[in-house]
């Protein structure tokens, strides 16, 4: 009530006229919420049939609306990882093998992925300190450490958008519910997502807003206005925001109320373009997340009943995570003229004809983080590829007492001045409250692919050491390699190439091994049973699709783009196959 006091009612937002007393499904409060506290920063209400069919009838106290949603309105959060026990009495490692006086660090080990894949991956992005939980139930904030990989994946992308012609603009948050509703399809596909604004300057609004779920609608209004001539075409744009959708069940960085996202919108003048657009777009995801992000996707084709709401054909990149499930990492889709024929998007032709444009629409959101993350982490933590990494090298300097401290920052300083010169991004990790060994345990947790250590021998010697993420122990680590600088970087640069590559073929090798060449469908069964992609002929219908939905829980991923030498055949009907389908479970 207090800090309320300090805002002008009049100005607030009411958002679907709720307040809502969150739980936790498994009957726990929500972390850092009272189980009973009505949260005034989370009345986004679901849309789901009719609005607000959810939420039972509300009863008012004092000016303030409060309404209890009921269980299936209110989406489920993955349990907060609890505080592990401590392992191996309290010590983890020893010797000179990573774990060295690190025990510490060690006291809250992380859930082996053997044991509980979705636990690791929690305590995995909380020990990181990638992300944490946001008051309201379904949000989560990240942390500067975690946002530094969404500004690396920016940066990759946003210089290959504008090297194939984008330029980056923005677009508002509120869209008219109006807008929605104008593509059949869209509103379809988008209505049980949607979060609505019903109230503003303290008075109900006209017309509800909706809080951005994609932006093809607003997009479209302003296309319609600033398209004339085939002189305006091709329109090529991009921008970087936040979106939100009602979801059910969320997990960090995977699935979320709100997250972060970059969305393309291009208008061309023929359908040849829009589909050359829509596929060249995919194939910059493919090259980012395989030479980049070291994840061998599956590019290829979604089915149509896999497309998104309102697209013509919808092209995704499909990663393999660390427990065999799918991704759906990025997308890119044809529109054609659905959306142009809604909002009246034309273009006076060379022939003095008005011509609908044709469209196309892609993007890839925090997600991508999630990937990295379930692709190539061990128990250890992260292992980051070198190329996303926000920290590629970290120098630990290793001081046993005064006397050291001089000679070992000086030399270590050079270090970091030739890495730095050469553009490797470097830290140092200078912290004198913990130990040697705390720190490689800090940063193997945290992915960094390469670590330096200098102590005084070493300065003496004119040498130090290094050490691999991607290679545990003694293996990864290499003595006696120079200080002198042109050695020292030629050095460390193949190292990162060597983790770049390493843990690219990693992930390819798994991937190849799970997928298996199924013939009938009781292979399929017993594929997807055994965690495996299944990968076969398909010419079945939607209904044989659904059924297999209904049957295994898997999901017809895509047809990918890189297809095996036929002839093929329908694996659910026996019919001759022009193509190959991949079905999976997946997130």
């Amino acid at each position: 009530r207090q800090r309320l006091g300090g805002f002008c009612v009049p100005e607030l937002l009411v958002l679907g006229n709720t307040m809502i007393q969150h739980r936790h499904t498994l009957g726990q409060p929500h972390p850092g919420v009272n189980s009973t506290s009505p949260l005034v920063a989370s009345p986004l209400r679901c849309i789901r049939g009719a609005v607000g069919k959810a939420f039972k009838p509300a009863k008012r106290t004092n000016s303030l609306v409060v309404a209890t949603a009921s269980p299936e309105a209110t989406p489920a959060v993955e349990k907060k990882p609890a505080k592990q026990q401590k392992q191996g009495g309290g010590k983890q490692g020893g010797g000179k093998q990573g774990g060295e006086g690190g025990a510490k660090a060690s006291e809250e080990a992380i859930t082996p992925k053997s044991v509980d894949f979705s636990r690791w991956y929690l305590d995995l992005v909380a020990k990181a300190g990638l992300a944490d939980y946001g008051p309201v139930r379904g949000t989560m904030v990240i942390r500067p450490y975690g946002y530094s990989l969404w500004e690396g994946i920016q940066a990759h992308l946003d210089a290959r958008f504008k090297e194939t012609g984008h330029e980056n603009a923005y677009f508002p948050q509120l869209i008219p519910y109006s807008f929605i509703a104008k593509e059949a399809q869209h509103v379809e596909g988008f209505a049980p997502e949607l979060a609505l604004v019903t109230k503003g300057g303290g008075k109900d609004l006209e017309e509800p807003l909706v809080v951005r779920p994609t932006s093809e609608t607003i997009i479209n209004h302003m296309f319609a206005q600033w398209v004339q001539s085939y002189r305006d075409l091709p329109l090529l744009l991009n921008q970087w925001c936040n979106v939100h959708r009602w979801e059910m069940r969320t997990r960090p960085f995977v699935r979320t109320l709100e997250f972060l996202w970059q969305e393309g919108h291009t208008a061309h003048a023929t359908a040849e373009e829009a589909e050359e657009e829509a596929r060249r777009m995919i194939r910059v995801y493919e090259d980012f997340a395989v030479n980049t992000a070291a994840i061998p996707v599956v590019a290829g084709r979604k089915s149509r009943i896999e497309s998104f709401a309102g697209a013509n054909c919808t092209y995704t990149i499909e990663a393999m995570m660390g427990d065999r499930r799918a991704l759906q990492a990025g997308t890119s889709h044809n529109l054609g003229t659905n959306f142009a024929k809604a909002f009246g998007t034309m273009y006076l032709d060379q022939g003095g004809q008005r011509q609908y444009v044709h469209q196309t629409s892609w993007g890839v959101s925090t997600r991508m983080i999630g990937g990295i993350i379930m692709a190539h982490g061990d128990d250890k933590g992260l292992r980051l590829p070198p190329r996303i990494a926000p920290v590629q090298v970290v120098m630990i300097p290793i001081i046993k007492k005064e006397g050291d401290q001089e000679p070992v920052m000086e030399a270590v300083a050079k270090l970091e001045a030739a890495a730095k010169a050469a553009g490797i991004k470097v830290k140092v990790d200078s912290d004198t409250r913990q130990t040697p060994g705390w720190k490689y345990n800090n940063w193997e947790m945290k992915g960094v692919p390469v670590r330096v250590e200098v102590g005084p021998k070493d300065v003496e010697a004119g040498t130090c050491v290094t050490a691999r993420r991607d290679k545990p122990g003694k293996e990864g680590k290499q003595f006696g390699v120079s200080m002198e600088a042109g050695a020292f970087v030629a050095h460390i640069r193949g190292l990162l190439e060597g983790v770049q590559e390493a843990l690219l073929a990693e992930a390819r090798a798994f991937r190849d091994s799970s997928i298996v060449d199924v013939k009938s469908y009781e292979e399929l069964k017993e594929a997807v049973a055994a965690g495996m992609w299944a990968r076969g002929g398909w010419s079945g219908s939607d209904e044989d699709e659904k059924r297999i939905k209904e049957d295994t829980q898997a999901t017809l991923r895509c047809f990918p783009f890189e297809q095996p030498a036929g002839p093929h055949t329908c694996f659910m009907t026996g019919m001759p196959a022009a193509e190959v389908a991949i079905f999976a479970k997946s997130y």
